[in-house]
This record gives structure tokens, sequence and C-alpha cells, in this order.
């Protein structure tokens, strides 16, 4: 693992549409990138069992999670040529249709950009310790009192 610093990856409820764009924004002064990837994961709609999820309720041990999210950017940044890369995921309250995880990875050439988000996607599901509960259309007014 290298000496650089843990970072907080997650984010209480929803990534916002707005927190995505300032992200992309903030890049357009690293005139050495040519190409940037994004994955932005959506809570679905999914019916289960004839119940359909309203939203989903994500918890995480954030000290733990935050090493993994550690060790998966660094195998990111070993294995691809990238200049720069974000991850965020949500924790808490996410609903139907908001995004609840944010992977922006950016570098000289499209190609390891692309790899580069695909791969932490992967990864970030298979080892990721983030768990996510679904809040079915008739248990929604046990979690709107809590918002």
């Amino acid at each position: 693992m290298s000496d650089k610093k843990i970072k907080n990856v997650f984010v209480e409820g929803a990534i916002t549409p707005q927190k995505i764009a300032t992200s992309i924004a903030h890049h357009q002064v690293k005139t050495n990138i040519g190409a940037h990837d994004i994955f932005l994961g959506q809570v679905r709609a999914d019916e289960i069992d004839g119940k359909t999820v309203q939203a989903i309720d994500y918890s995480v041990y954030e000290e733990m999670a935050n090493n993994i999210f550690h060790e998966i950017r660094e195998s990111a940044f070993y294995k691809f040529d990238l200049t720069c890369m974000h991850i965020y995921h949500s924790k808490g309250i996410v609903k139907a249709g908001e995004i609840c995880l944010f992977v922006f990875t950016s570098s000289a050439h499209r190609k390891n950009a692309m790899d580069a988000c695909r791969y932490l996607v992967e990864e970030i599901k298979e080892k990721a310790p983030v768990f996510g509960k679904e809040i079915f259309e008739d248990e929604s007014h046990q979690w709107k009192v809590n918002k």
C-alpha cells in the first residue's frame, strides 16, 4: 500500500447532480487530461415479491470500507496510466432514481480511463463492504419520518 492519505469516499444520502457537475468542472484546468470516463450507479425501483423498491438504506463500517476502497484505488493507479480518479459511494437512504455510486477516471488517453473505470466498478462491487437493504413501498412511511 502507498503512503497516500486514505480518503473518505462516503456521502450521506444520494450523490447529487451538482456534486458530479462540480467534479467534472474542476478538471477543465488539467490540460494534460485527454479523456474521462464516468460510471453512475442508480437505485432501481425493482419489483421483488410483488413489492416495489422505494429506496435502499446503505450501511457501512467506514474505516474498514475506506481502507478497502484505498486498496482498490491504488491498484487501479498501478494498473492504468491515470491522471486522476474520484470515487463516491452513498451511505444512508437513497431513493429510487437517485445516484448511489460515482466513479470518475481521467487519463491522457481514453482506453486507460475507460478500462480503469470498468475495473474500479467491478472491484468495488466484489470487494467493498457496503451493504444495501431495500425499503419497499409499504415500509416507506418509516424512513420518510427520519429524513
